[in-house]
């Protein structure tokens, strides 16, 4: 079975073909500012010109939709729904396409995998572990403030793949297991994964939780509401403060870590003092999620890009290896998690689900 992915980003697309798990090629394209520029602020240009860059792609590799047994998308800002494989419909394409529940590259992802889908002869298409999954338990979303409950936005795709393959490599079915999953890189999330479902974890995107490459993480509200109203700053200005432009990046200037690292090791006190903070809070963060499952803990598992950091990693180990064993896996394959994920409906392992509007 030939399995195509796409994972659209906001200045570009990644591009793969499997045959079954086996990847076959893959592919990286990047546009120019000229194609960017020509449709800013016109989403349904962008949509098709996304889609035709896709076909190139694949016409490049010497291969044609109508080898394609199934097409899968990086899932986009939809509801909250569950975790798994969700079959692209008209409801979907129509909450991605209207952006009613936000704005974002990643909504690209479905509405190109239905185009494929519709070229090839109606085969299947998926979205699988977007970011708006959401299977938080009841009393984990609620806040002090009752008009703003707690929300599920995290790293859905990368921390569900990489517990379903650390469960496997332990022998163990995902449902099984209990595991905290953090996922460093320019964004920090860490999920509490119970038995195969994500029952707490901090909203990455939002401003919460550890503070990343270039996210805040959790700021003291009172002195937020200050610089809202200090009338210096316009609304831009505050969100990039929280998402862009703070974190590690902020104090620094670079988003370059091993640069930083080698900061540290040429005497760097400030540097020095930044990691141990970011390993401080997202250590502080694991230890949190132990917690929400009253300490019984399989694994602590370390992903994503700054996982490639052993200076990071030792750091946060040397305050969590108490609660369970620290796994490091590494970078992040969104390609090959949408890949095994619409493999596992495809064989019959899972039954993808059926989106329907609020």
């Amino acid at each position: 079975m030939k399995i195509f992915a796409i994972n659209p980003g906001s200045t570009g697309m990644k591009a793969a073909l499997y045959e079954d798990l086996e990847m076959l090629w893959s592919e990286s394209v990047s546009y120019s500012e000229e194609e960017i520029e020509r449709c800013k602020g016109m989403p349904e240009k962008e949509e098709l010109f996304r889609f035709s860059n896709s076909l190139e792609i694949l016409e490049k590799h010497g291969n044609r939709v109508s080898e394609l047994s199934a097409v899968v998308g990086r899932g986009g800002l939809l509801r909250p729904i569950s975790g798994g494989v969700w079959m692209i419909n008209e409801e979907m394409a129509a909450d991605l396409r209207s952006c009613r529940y936000g704005r974002h590259a990643s909504n690209f992802g479905g509405l190109i995998a239905k185009r494929i889908s519709e070229e090839a002869g109606s085969i299947p298409a998926f979205i699988v572990d977007p970011v708006c999954v959401d299977e938080m338990s009841e009393v984990a979303h609620v806040s002090g403030m009752p008009d703003l409950p707690k929300r599920s936005v995290f790293h859905a795709l990368n921390q569900k793949a990489v517990a379903y393959r650390v469960a496997k490599k332990m022998g163990k079915h995902i449902n099984e297991c209990r595991f905290i999953v953090a996922h460093m890189g320019g964004g920090v999330t860490v999920g509490a994964h119970c038995e195969g479902k994500v029952i707490d974890v901090n909203n990455g995107l939002g401003g919460y939780g550890p503070m990343s490459l270039e996210r805040a993480g959790t700021v003291h509200a009172w002195d937020l509401i200050d610089l809202c109203f200090s009338g210096a700053y316009s609304r831009k200005e505050i969100e990039r403060m929280v998402v862009g432009e703070a974190g590690v990046a902020a104090h620094l200037g670079s988003r370059d870590f091993r640069e930083i690292v080698e900061r540290i090791r040429s005497g760097d006190a400030k540097a020095k003092l930044i990691v141990d903070a970011l390993a401080y809070q997202i250590a502080a963060e694991i230890g949190s999620r132990a917690v929400n499952l009253y300490g019984k803990v399989d694994a602590v598992i370390l992903t994503g890009g700054l996982a490639n950091s052993t200076y990071l990693c030792d750091l946060i180990s040397e305050r969590v290896s108490w609660i369970a064993e620290v796994i490091r896996v590494p970078g992040e394959d969104e390609l090959r998690a949408l890949v095994e994920g619409a493999y596992k409906v495809l064989t019959g392992e899972e039954r993808a689900h059926v989106y329907e509007k609020e």
